[in-house]
């Protein structure tokens, strides 16, 4: 099973400071709540999209494992969403937790009913810094609507988006 989540944040959290150590933070979280990392990418740094004054953020993708379903699993990211202070007050504003189911098992239905608008997640083609990190953990993957590979989407990218690995 092939289950991937998006990471993201770019204000400090006031308990365990700077985006990265937050999400490395919330990644123990879920593995105490049935959510078993299996690979996670680099983390990145990344320009916000759309392009704003906010400060720059903190991206990654991790594999996990997990017996939890879509459902569940999307209620666990929100509740650690919830655990650490997210505020959900505008969309594309910053954020100090971003959790994202981006694929469940190349599950993609229409899942409105549970609060899933599409697996996978709608706008992930369309951000490098979600492609780029998943493609270093899912080399192979192709989107599960479409069939396009992992590069052929990196390649479509709208132009500008600035998304780098950190050392």
């Amino acid at each position: 099973m092939s289950i991937y989540i998006g990471l993201g944040a770019n204000l400090p959290h006031p308990e365990f400071g700077p985006p990265i150590r937050t999400l490395a933070h919330a990644l123990a979280v879920l593995n105490d709540r049935g959510v078993r990392t299996v690979r996670r990418s680099p983390w990145y740094r990344s320009e916000p999209v759309p392009v704003s004054d906010q400060p720059w953020y903190v991206n990654a993708v991790a594999q996990v494992a997990t017996g939890l379903g879509p459902d569940a699993l999307l209620a666990t990211l929100h509740g650690v969403e919830d655990l650490f202070g997210r505020e959900r007050s505008a969309r594309d504003g910053p954020r100090i937790i971003d959790l994202d189911l981006l694929d469940y098992d190349s599950f993609h239905n229409n899942l409105k009913d549970i609060g899933i608008s599409e697996i996978p997640h709608v706008r992930l083609k369309d951000r490098a810094f979600v492609l780029l990190p998943l493609r270093d953990v899912a080399p192979d993957w192709r989107h599960p609507s479409t069939g396009a590979s992992i590069d052929a989407l990196i390649a479509a990218l709208p132009p500008g988006q600035i998304a780098e690995r950190l050392p």
